[in-house]
Formats: structure tokens, C-alpha cells, sequence
């Protein structure tokens, strides 16, 4: 088989597949005497293996399992896949908690008795530090009033629920301005619709990561079966 031959299967070029090759993402391969690289059909499930890891693990991660297998150093590859299967499990489980959290978390903001809370009132509140908040305003996450006289933060209703929902999302791993987006979204949909949107969102993605990683899984064993054949 040609590098094209591999190629056409999958939409790629012909250099591609020689990348791949020179990375050791393909077994080793023999030549011909004029000197081109002869391929057969475990080179060619050894691409399927590493194209269907990819979408599961990213670029380098795949590459790096690939690598592993074709060196015979099999315990590498799977301590990789298995880090990746610890680390959605992770995430899966930060999920269920930030929706926990949130869910608990009124999207309609609640009186606060009496006049609205101070920056350090906040922050005791949440258990951050009062920098916090100021840097949560800078990236757009809260939008305190100001005391007219005094020219001091105030945290009305709105400001301490997008400070609660803040919090969560950032135990939950989101960074900055992922919070920033999330809760300008929430504003914009005036309540429980963009919670609910972000929530079906994350939960998505973990769907599809988790199919991928079975669909590599699946490629990959087929390759190794090749593999104790030969």
C-alpha cells in the first residue's frame, strides 16, 4: 500500500500519513529498493487507532499512546488511557455538583434586608477575599452599584446572586471570563433558560468525549489484536 492508499480512507493527504510515520504514530516500515514506503493493513488500523484517539484524548496524547504501543511498551499507553478516564470521571463528578450547587442557587436574586452588602460583607459571605470581588468586577463577572457619596461598591440582590453563581463555576474549573460569558448569557435570557443551557452544554460535551474515548478504545484493540498476530 501507498501513503495515498491510507490516505484516501480518511480525506488526508499523502504527506500526512508520511508525518505520521515520521512520528511514530505508524509501526515501522520497510521500503522498497527505489526507496518508498511500503504499508499494509496494520499500518493502516494503526491510523485508524490514532485518528479515533484523537478525538477522545487530543493530538499529543494520542500520539503519545501510539508511540507507546509501537514500542512495545503497552503499560505506558495504558496508564495514558486510563488517566484520561480518571480525569472525566473528575470532571463529570465537578459537574453533578456545580448543578447541585446551582440548582440550589435562585436565579431570581432574593431581597437582601436592609441596605446592600459591602464588599467586605460579600466577601465574608462567599469566604473569599474582598480582591476577589474586584477582580470578578474587572472581568465583567459582577457589576456593583456605587454609593453615590461615598463612591463605595454596593452588592444589591443581582450582584450577590452572579457573586454565588461565580463561586461555583469557579470550584467548578470554568475559568474567568468562561464565568463572565455564562453569567452575560443569564442576564441576556433573564433567568433559568441559560442556567439550563450551560448545564445540558457541559453535559453534552462529556457524552461525546466519553463515546470518543470508547470509540478509540475500540480502534486501538483491534490494532493491538494485529499487532500479537504478526
Amino acid at each position: 500500500m501507498r501513503p495515498i492508499d491510507l490516505a484516501r480512507e480518511h480525506g488526508l493527504s499523502a504527506q500526512a500519513i508520511r508525518n505520521y510515520d515520521d512520528a511514530g504514530i505508524l509501526p515501522p516500515t520497510e521500503r522498497s529498493q527505489t526507496g518508498y514506503r511500503r504499508y499494509t493493513p496494520l499500518h493502516a488500523q494503526a491510523l485508524r487507532a490514532f485518528l479515533a484517539l484523537r478525538g477522545g484524548h487530543g493530538h499529543q496524547q494520542a500520539m503519545e499512546i501510539m508511540r507507546s504501543t509501537n514500542r512495545g511498551d503497552t503499560e505506558s499507553a495504558y496508564r495514558l488511557i486510563d488517566a484520561a478516564h480518571v480525569a472525566l470521571l473528575a470532571e463529570r463528578n465537578t459537574r453533578t455538583e456545580v448543578a447541585t450547587a446551582l440548582g440550589a442557587l435562585s436565579t431570581t436574586p432574593t431581597p437582601i434586608s436592609g441596605r446592600p452588602l459591602t464588599v467586605g460583607e460579600l466577601a465574608r459571605r462567599l469566604g473569599v477575599h474582598p480582591a476577589t470581588l474586584r477582580t470578578w468586577e474587572t472581568e465583567g463577572i459582577l457589576r456593583p452599584e456605587r454609593d453615590r457619596v461615598t463612591g463605595y461598591r454596593e452588592y444589591g440582590p443581582d450582584c450577590v446572586r452572579d457573586a454565588q453563581i461565580a463561586q461555583q463555576l469557579r470550584r467548578g474549573g470554568y475559568l474567568l471570563h468562561q464565568v463572565a460569558q455564562f453569567l452575560d448569557a443569564l442576564r441576556d435570557a433573564g433567568g433559568t433558560d441559560a442556567l439550563s443551557a450551560f448545564l445540558d452544554a457541559w453535559q453534552d460535551r462529556l457524552t461525546t468525549r466519553s463515546r470518543n474515548l470508547l470509540a478509540g478504545a475500540a480502534q486501538l484493540d483491534a490494532y493491538l489484536a494485529l499487532l500479537d498476530l504478526t
